[in-house]
């Protein structure tokens, strides 16, 4: 830290050592696990990282950072991408973890509910629900890091949306410290408050540009009786969004899981990851992995399946497939799945689209953007892989063989990124659909969002946090 700015910020880090203890109040050594986003697309530099373990604590540093004029960056498990919850380079921004706030406060198994505080581990929460009976069904692929909060903050999707929704629709109440350092408890687990405008929802989602959320009330659902994973190989998206009809048909609520991939995102798992067995890659343009949850039995679940698989063959909608015949093997499909990103990452710098599109729609946006690209981009490689159930493509571009990927981003990022984002425009969908906006969207949202929408939500930001300091920069742009 330039002493300059620890001589000229002397009086705020005194107020924030008083309010959390000096422990806790981070300024020297290194601080790049808070600093820099997972993607390594951004390292900041913080005036400080501060650590409080309680909400009380939290409302302390937010009432010092107001009173001293000193903004705000929140922060999880940092796992987000899309640079929204590292600090600038200023020097100037304090770091807000909320990793102490890492306590399950209390499980009420009546009203299959979950308090928890906003720096539980996703993967931790999902242990204490199985533990007392239940199922926690939020799941990506960052839940081993991931926190609560965090997915809140950025209303995060995964696996199974498709059966559960997002995180807002997993959660009941919070618990929010405002800009003004006030404490909101919000944590009712009631499912029905008519009671005016919902502030749950206005928080959740807003990336940590409103007000912190310290802790939540999460829905639980009881544990299936039996869990069956196949993975099938398809000859085309329009087939993969055929078979996800009929999974709907054969299964209804049962189908927890539909996740689609093609041949390339595969390849790059069988490459970077020769270790794990990939299916029925090398014969197919895409494949398919579908989880099917049942209440009843093994056998009724088997059924259904098979039921489902004969009528899919049939149709010629999947080509080959296989039924996962133990939970090891099922794990071990899912995790094909989730190291798609890793594999990409071990490729090379590459350009990510977090997009959601009426699922009827998505055929045609891939042959159109996939063709664009292929014209624009001798030898482009496209990682397309991601929820399908609830039509949210990971759709990222790589760059040609042999090309270097940091070049490649520096120069292609931009007209990249105009072209998905203006053929997902054409198609009625969205440019961001779990991962938030962050940074890296923030100019992008005005091109692509209702005026009357952004004039919307500048007035909410005004009025909710009139000295801009939580998170500034982060989804709305500053006003030109």
């Amino acid at each position: 830290m330039n002493p300059t700015t620890m001589t000229s910020h002397a009086p705020v880090l005194d107020a924030l050592r008083q309010a959390i203890g000096a422990v806790h109040v981070l300024t020297e050594g290194d601080l790049t696990s808070y600093e820099q986003d997972w993607r390594r697309r951004a390292h900041g530099r913080a005036l400080a990282v501060l650590r409080p373990g309680s909400t009380d604590e939290v409302a302390a540093v937010v009432r010092a950072c107001a009173a001293h004029g000193v903004t705000i960056v929140p922060q999880g498990g940092n796992t987000g991408l899309a640079v929204g919850s590292v600090p600038d380079d200023s020097g100037t921004q304090v770091l807000l973890s909320l990793r102490r706030l890492d306590q399950v406060r209390g499980i009420d198994a009546a009203n299959l509910t979950l308090t928890a505080g906003a720096g539980c581990i996703l993967q931790n929460l999902q242990s204490a629900a199985a533990d007392a009976g239940f199922l926690f069904p939020l799941s990506l692929a960052a839940e081993g890091s991931c926190t609560l909060g965090g997915n809140l903050a950025t209303n995060a999707g995964g696996t199974q949306v498709l059966r559960y929704g997002n995180a807002r629709e997993l959660c009941l109440g919070l618990e929010v410290v405002t800009a003004q350092g006030e404490v909101w408890d919000g944590l009712s687990g009631l499912r029905k408050d008519n009671t005016g405008y919902d502030l749950r929802d206005l928080f959740i989602g807003s990336e940590g540009t409103l007000a912190v959320i310290t802790a939540a009330t999460m829905k639980l659902y009881p544990l299936p009786a039996a869990k069956l994973t196949a993975w099938a190989a398809v000859p085309s998206m329009q087939a993969a969004v055929d078979l996800l009809g009929l999974a709907h048909r054969h299964l209804g609520a049962g189908l927890t899981g539909f996740e689609v991939m093609n041949q390339f995102s595969l390849s790059l798992v069988a490459k970077h990851y020769p270790q794990q067995r990939v299916p029925l890659w090398q014969e197919t343009p895409w494949c398919v992995l579908l989880e099917n949850s049942d209440h009843e039995s093994e056998d009724h679940a088997r059924a259904l399946f098979e039921r489902l698989l004969e009528a899919a063959l049939e149709s010629g909608c999947v080509t080959d497939a296989v039924v996962a015949e133990s939970l090891a093997q099922a794990k071990a499909l899912w995790h094909v799945r989730e190291s798609i990103p890793l594999a990409q990452a071990e490729e090379g710098l590459n350009i990510k689209h977090d997009i959601s599109l009426p699922i009827s729609r998505i055929p045609a946006f891939v042959a159109e953007t996939d063709a664009l690209l292929a014209r624009q981009i001798r030898g482009v490689r496209l990682v397309d892989f991601g929820h399908l159930g609830d039509g949210n493509l990971h759709y990222n571009v790589q760059a040609p063989e042999g090309q270097d990927a940091a070049a490649f981003l520096r120069e292609e990022e931009e007209r990249i990124n105009t072209l998905v984002f203006d053929a997902v425009a054409r198609h009625g969908g969205s440019i961001s659909a779990e991962h938030g906006i962050g940074s890296l969207k923030a100019a992008k949202l005005p091109h692509y969002k209702s005026p009357v929408a952004l004039a919307m939500m500048h007035a909410i930001k005004q009025a909710l946090d009139p000295q801009g300091l939580m998170n500034p920069g982060r989804v709305l742009a500053p006003p030109p």
